[in-house]
């Protein structure tokens, strides 16, 4: 949970920023060797793992999707008058939540600035981070992290979360965004100006302990939290789920990150993500800020009247991904029936009306 909001434009978990040009742009294409990353027709050196293509649970066949639009509706639905504006406004309203008032311009160098990429099209962290699911993933993220109380009093004195909860996640979503989509040299800059602020946050917490957000035992807590809850997250509410093998390559992916961050040593397979996640469980625990921070995340959020509905599925969407052992101490609800029947169908709801919202338009038909 310390914060990496280093000046630049999650979410909760919302990194629609991250990837806005619509599923065909988050399609992967063919393994391509590990030298190789194409970049406006040029291939360019990739570092990074090698490829592998990103691999997903059996579903439809290939055909099915190409039957339907973005949006899940079928083709030739007849449409609903005004069903089309109104699908713009909220998702510009969405887009510019997460995204920020720069978010256009930021997204346009992201995605459109030539050179090499930390991790091809073909990468699974690309189809993970690319998801609407990241807005439950987030979520997840805030209230795992919160339970170790050396992260939890960092992110109360230094990252301003309840003052400036906006511009944290416009700042956090573009870091996700750059050091995924964006070019190598983008993603060096940016992870350099969260470790310049790491350097910066040291303090102690109302018990005495001293923390440092430089820690890399500290910043690898924060790393497996995360992945932890995107690749949940993911699994559950992606428009296109991996499969095992897929979701091994995602957590590779993201420990090239986080060993740029300073974590030492970060896993590379869910395996070694459990059982590093099974290493810290002595060291947590739910503080009162974590708890104010829990309130805040799920009773209080920032949000006109007309958007607490639809939040609070978020909301019940994230703590229903989290363990038991994780819950108790933040006194959060266990309930295993609802949360698997009507919790998890409201979820898949919302994440498909995001990504409904968020689609760009179908193209013209062509002319004949």
């Amino acid at each position: 949970m310390v914060d990496r909001s280093a000046g630049y434009p999650v979410s909760p978990g919302g990194h629609t920023l991250i990837d806005i040009r619509g599923p065909a742009a988050r399609r992967p294409l063919a393994a391509r060797p590990a030298h190789a990353v194409p970049v406006r027709d040029t291939r360019l050196p990739r570092p990074g793992p090698a490829p592998v293509p990103v691999r997903r649970a059996p579903g439809p066949p290939a055909g099915a999707a190409s039957r339907r639009t973005v949006a899940g509706m079928a083709v030739g639905t007849p449409a609903v008058p005004g069903l089309d504006t109104v699908r713009r406004r909220l998702g510009a309203e969405l887009f510019a939540r997460v995204a920020g008032p720069r978010g256009a311009a930021t997204r346009s160098r992201i995605h459109d600035t030539p050179g090499p990429r930390w991790f091809g099209p073909d990468r699974p962290i690309r189809e993970v981070h690319g998801d609407a699911s990241m807005f439950v993933g987030g979520l997840r993220a805030l209230l795992l992290q919160s339970l170790h109380p050396l992260a939890m009093a960092a992110v109360a004195a230094h990252s301003g979360y309840r003052g400036d909860p906006w511009g944290r996640l416009q700042r956090t979503s573009t870091f996700l965004a750059v050091t995924t989509f964006g070019t190598a040299e983008d993603a060096e800059r940016a992870v350099g100006r969260v470790r310049a602020v790491h350097r910066r946050v040291r303090g102690t917490t109302p018990e005495g302990e001293e923390y440092a957000a430089s820690d890399p035992h500290l910043l690898g807590w924060v790393h497996v939290a995360e992945v932890d809850s995107f690749l949940r997250a993911h699994r559950r509410y992606g428009a296109r789920p991996l499969d095992d093998a897929g979701y091994d390559g995602y957590v590779a992916d993201a420990a090239r990150v986080a060993a740029a961050l300073g974590v030492r040593d970060p896993p590379t397979d869910q395996a070694a993500l459990a059982a590093r996640l099974d290493g810290y469980r002595a060291e947590l625990r739910a503080t009162p800020q974590a708890r104010e921070a829990a309130r805040f995340l799920l009773r209080h959020p920032p949000l006109p009247w007309a958007a607490r509905p639809p939040y609070g599925v978020l909301a019940a969407s994230a703590v229903a991904l989290l363990p038991r052992w994780a819950r108790d101490p933040l006194r959060l609800p266990y309930l295993p029936v609802v949360e698997g029947t009507a919790v998890r169908l409201a979820g898949h709801g919302l994440t498909r009306t995001i990504r409904w919202v968020m689609a760009p338009p179908p193209p013209p038909p062509p002319d004949r």
